[in-house]
């Protein structure tokens, strides 16, 4: 499966075939630095630089972003559960973690006051927020009412 991909550092759209990035992480055809994707079988970190990017690539798919912090003893709990949607998608989801103390700029346009908080997106736009430790199918749950 083709799908484009806008470098975060450049601004380059590239092609990527999906079946065959699966040898090692793509690159940006015009500046060389990795590109962000999701591997079916681990979340995708995003930081305030690589954000606006990965939600724009996740296109119609429902994109989840664990908002977490290492201090956060609900987000290491839901920890696990995040790698457990990633790995079971099958492509279905886009599944992401981002770090609000080190990303603050992007926790601050967010509004994320509490953790852990996780935001879905889908076309580019943010479609519902779950706050709270929450159990596997009730995240699940979510992601299917935002699929195609």
């Amino acid at each position: 499966m083709m799908s484009i991909i806008t470098c975060p550092n450049c601004g380059a759209k590239n092609r990527v075939d999906e079946s065959r990035a699966s040898g090692g992480k793509p690159i940006c055809g015009r500046c060389k630095r990795e590109l962000p994707v999701a591997s079916s079988s681990e979340p995708l970190v995003l930081n305030d630089q690589t954000f606006d990017a990965a939600v724009k690539t996740a296109g119609d798919k429902p994109m989840l972003v664990d908002c977490w912090a290492a201090w956060c003893g609900p987000c290491r709990m839901l920890g696990p559960t995040m790698e457990q949607i990633a790995a079971e998608s099958a492509g279905r989801w886009v599944i992401a973690k981002l770090n609000t103390d080190e990303n603050p700029r992007t926790a601050s346009r967010f509004k994320i006051d509490a953790l852990p908080t996780m935001l879905v997106f889908r076309n580019g736009n943010m479609v519902d927020a779950l706050v709270g430790l929450q159990p596997k199918a009730a995240i699940v749950e979510r992601l299917l009412a935002h699929s195609v």
